[in-house]
């Protein structure tokens, strides 16, 4: 099994997985920009989309979009602590919280990753909507240690990824007091600290 990813992306919530799930897999970096992976293959001819993340299965298959990955290997893995089995009304809960990370709060970040959305309207715009929706899972999150559930779940590793972006970004995320405690408490997890140091990346506690 192989992971196309790069450095800090959304493929980072599918090495999270693949760490929780304790997985044998080879990683390799994508040039986004040049669309090359670290050995000098043409990652078009992998993933068409020229996106991350994309996962090349034992049986060869090429797997893409972050929420069906992570479908996917809690499945193969039967890891139900992660995703509750067909058949379980918690699966569809844990479903829906992955559909809400993915539509409502990585797609939110797509204009402010655009050198040619003015600055202004990103401000005035953009953030605001994002803005939104973290009050949302900061609400949810006075109540709840993790999104669904008392223990961690695919979409949680979803959605510390989208935080960590919200703090690259400078983002205040000190106003949201209860999602500031689960992203503060997650980067302690296992599966988290290998999968930032794998990358090479650093990610402090906020106070």
């Amino acid at each position: 099994m192989k992971l196309y990813y790069a450095k800090g992306a959304c493929s980072l919530t599918i090495h999270i997985t693949i760490n929780e799930l304790s997985l044998a897999c080879e990683f390799e970096a994508v040039d986004l920009k040049s669309k090359q992976t670290k050995s000098g293959d043409d990652y078009l001819k992998i993933n068409p989309k020229g996106s991350v993340p994309a996962l090349k299965t034992d049986k060869g298959e090429v797997l893409t979009e972050v929420a069906v990955i992570q479908q996917y290997l809690a499945d193969e893995s039967h890891a139900e602590q992660l995703l509750p089995k067909v058949g379980d009304f918690r699966r569809y809960r844990v479903l829906e919280w992955q559909n809400y990370i993915a539509t409502e709060i990585h797609k939110s970040f797509s204009p402010l990753f655009k050198p040619d959305v003015p600055q202004e309207l990103k401000e005035k715009l953009f953030i605001p909507h994002l803005q939104t929706r973290f009050k949302f899972l900061n609400n949810h999150l006075e109540h709840n240690q993790f999104l669904y559930g008392d223990h961690f779940t695919l979409p949680d590793a979803y959605l510390f990824v989208m935080v960590t972006w919200a703090v690259s970004m400078k983002l205040d995320i000190k106003q949201w007091s209860h999602l500031l405690r689960y992203y503060n408490e997650l980067l302690k997890r296992k599966s988290i600290e290998e999968s930032l140091q794998e990358e090479g990346l650093t990610m402090n506690v906020v106070t």
